[in-house]
């Protein structure tokens, strides 16, 4: 019940469920009466949103973090013996794995086989040779033997093993961890391969997007690890201009500015990797929050290179501001916790702003230290999920998401003192959109503005009166729907009925929050 108004009053009204439990959904409604005995109008159902279908990227994304949760890996297929011939080696010690050794750059110009995913969801495990091109403290540069000529030149794989080795590797294992070496070469390799490119066809690239790189769970599996490569691997595309590959062109100024991003994405994936599976004898970390905290790597990769190289800041962050900016146009169709849409980039907008969000409130500060002690600990752990995020903030998780929501949009609101538990610190979306629009280039032209980032925060409210509101839709899990209630000076008092679609009381497992505040 909302009491009578003697000025213009307006209430954020957000339905929503806190659920923790991946893909739970359930139907709602949300209806106003005057307060007393009152008809409630008819029901009227909004349009769910259809999912859209997923390119090849997020198709292959969503199966290996699939492959990693249920460590779930397909075997490396054995060569058929002849009858009355001597059992043979295993598969995987067919092809000669990396050394089990230190890398020095004695070794540059060393010749090692890999096996590498042949389709998106690696059924085939073709085998590709590779020379060791540059070497690291803590990277080694291997580039596909077969790779198009003439591709990155020295200068190149010099630039990209200097930002591997000093600046990312670095951020990542600050800010989750350090990696594995169960291969004992003390590096990280970066496998540049032509059969990453042709992961995607050049049709399905064109219309659909491509993979630029990617981590593979199997290969450090503790099982699975001496079936496969036995060692930390990043596997990326390679230039290829013409096309000569059976797929679409990448230029090396496309292959030096994308690689890198994925580079601190999927180490992540890896560091994680090993902390839950390896160190904590868990499963990995649950989809959501592990994308979460690869795509705020990108970020920090960003703002390693502010102030001076803005350009390079909006090549790592374009993708969490755009993802973002799709979850706000309609964040009652997606998850925040979910398992089968990990793949779908509002999904991961929503994953993105809710750590960010949990960053800001539970870092001491906002220097990168404190924001890296915080996440370290989500990540050296072997809890996940929930209850990962409920012990590091020492909050239920129901209760984090309840303020979440609210901060969407009342954190930088105009006019309102927003308090502090429900604001973004690091981000002013109101701002930082229209900013980043006019100062980003444009990936096609090279120039700002980049129009894949909105003008404005696309997170609309309707608006209407509380005696009045009539809303349906489906609640999914850590999601809602975002509505503000008006009254006019003067106005009576008003109430509302939060329900599943038949009137009837919401399921308690969901979780279900009317979430209100006072805004005016």
């Amino acid at each position: 019940m909302f009491p009578a108004s003697a000025s213009a009053t307006e209430y954020l009204l957000v339905p929503q469920s806190a659920s923790g439990t991946p893909n739970d959904t359930q139907s709602f409604k949300l209806q106003g009466g005057a307060l007393g005995p009152s008809a409630i109008a008819t029901l009227v159902t909004a349009p769910e949103a259809s999912a859209a279908a997923l390119g090849p990227a997020e198709q292959f994304h969503l199966f290996l973090r699939q492959a990693e949760r249920n460590r779930t890996y397909p075997l490396p297929q054995r060569p058929q013996l002849a009858p009355g011939a001597p059992p043979t080696a295993p598969a995987a010690a067919q092809a000669s794995p990396p050394p089990r050794r230190p890398l020095t750059p004695a070794d540059s110009g060393m010749i090692n086989s890999f096996k590498v995913c042949g389709d998106l969801a690696c059924k085939t495990l073709p085998t590709v040779d590779a020379a060791l091109m540059k070497i690291g403290q803590h990277i080694a540069i291997y580039v596909d033997t077969a790779a198009p000529k003439p591709g990155l030149s020295q200068a190149d794989l010099d630039a990209l093993r200097a930002v591997f080795d000093t600046q990312l590797y670095k951020i990542d294992t600050i800010a989750f961890g350090r990696e594995s070496d169960i291969d004992h070469n003390g590096v990280v390799i970066v496998l540049m391969t032509n059969r990453v490119n042709e992961l995607v066809t050049a049709t399905d690239c064109a219309n659909k997007g491509f993979v630029a790189g990617y981590f593979f769970g199997a290969d450090i599996d503790p099982f699975y690890g001496p079936m496969y490569n036995n060692g930390e691997i990043f596997y990326s595309i390679v230039p290829d201009p013409a096309p000569t590959l059976k797929s679409c062109a990448h230029t090396v100024a496309g292959v030096k500015s994308l690689v890198p991003v994925t580079f601190i994405h999927e180490f992540q994936h890896m560091i994680s990797y090993n902390h839950h599976v390896l160190q904590g004898g868990k499963e990995a970390e649950i989809l959501w929050l592990n994308e979460a905290l690869s795509h705020y790597a990108e970020e920090l990769g960003g703002r390693s290179f502010l102030p001076g190289d803005t350009a390079t800041y909006c090549t790592f962050v374009f993708g969490d501001v755009y993802n973002s900016a799709q979850y706000f146009q309609a964040p009652q169709t997606h998850f925040l916790v979910d398992t089968s849409g990990i793949g779908a980039l509002a999904n991961r907008g929503a994953y993105w702003l809710f750590l960010r969000y949990l960053i800001d409130q539970y870092s001491t500060d906002t220097s990168f230290a404190q924001r890296s002690a915080f996440t370290r600990k989500l990540d050296v752990t072997s809890l996940s999920g929930p209850q990962n995020v409920a012990t590091q903030t020492g909050q239920v998780f129901e209760r984090l998401v309840e303020g979440w929501a609210l901060a969407n949009w009342v954190s930088d609101l105009p006019g309102f003192a927003t308090p502090p538990e429900l604001q973004y610190k690091m981000w002013r979306f109101r701002t930082d959109y229209p900013l980043l629009r006019g100062r980003c280039p444009d990936p096609r032209t090279g120039a700002p503005p980049n129009t894949g980032i909105p003008p404005s925060l696309t997170l609309v409210p309707g608006v209407g009166a509380g005696s009045t509101l009539n809303l349906s839709d489906v609640l999914r899990a850590g999601s809602g729907m975002y509505f503000r209630a008006q009254q006019g000076a003067g106005a009576p008092g008003f109430t509302l009925l939060f329900s599943d679609a038949s009137g009837r009381a919401l399921r308690a497992s969901l979780a279900p929050r009317l979430t209100v505040i006072r805004i005016q």
